[in-house]
């Protein structure tokens, strides 16, 4: 494993999520925030895995660096599995978390079927090439308002199926052991490990 590991991501909440899940390995996990220099990727695919990819693959060959992407979907039933893709941007292109909760649970009102599914793309790439894709899946529902203080994203907003809470009622201890974007990652560790131990 060489001495850095990019995590293709400019979101400082993500990058902290990351950097507890990953904080094993023994190299520096540096950000897109430290490559200023570089234009953002345009996630333009119609899967997460398709982002994660190419996220992936333009940070490894812009900056020489193995790197690790990712990309989350949010997929509620009744809305026909939207947002999707797009669940970072579900209210507009420069929305706030709080602004995709409310239009969320504002699309939702008066519906009894509150199914949703998180699911996070995870890729691994060298400039060469992708090394590793993993998927991490957790079922649960959109509650009838926010509960829960910790957090981003819609965690005040999606109770995991499993627990019967919110993302955002419980600690990152807990979250960080069961999460969509915790099991994607944690099925790519071998794999990273195994880098390592060359």
């Amino acid at each position: 494993m060489p001495s850095k590991l990019l995590i293709a991501t400019h979101n400082p909440d993500k990058l902290v999520e990351i950097r507890k899940i990953l904080g094993d390995l023994p190299c520096e996990l540096v950000s897109l925030a430290d490559y200023p220099e570089l234009p953002p990727t345009v996630e333009d695919r119609d899967t997460i895995e398709g982002n994660a990819m190419k996220k992936a693959l333009e940070a490894s060959r812009a900056t020489g660096l193995l790197c690790l992407a990712d990309d989350t979907g949010l997929f509620i039933k009744a809305l026909d599995n939207a947002p999707g893709v797009f669940a970072a941007r579900f209210a507009g292109e420069d929305c706030s978390y709080r602004d995709n909760r409310i239009k969320a649970l504002t699309l939702l009102k008066g519906v009894t079927d509150r199914y949703a599914e998180f699911r996070t793309a995870a890729a691994f790439a060298a400039s060469d090439g992708i090394i590793s894709l993993q998927l991490g899946v957790v079922k649960g529902s959109i509650a009838t308002e926010e509960k829960g203080d910790n957090g981003f994203g819609y965690d005040a907003v999606f109770i995991v199926e499993s627990l019967g809470r919110t993302y955002a009622e419980l600690t990152d201890e807990e979250k960080n052991q069961i999460s969509h974007r915790a099991l994607a990652l944690k099925a790519m560790l071998p794999i990273l490990q195994r880098l390592t131990d060359e």
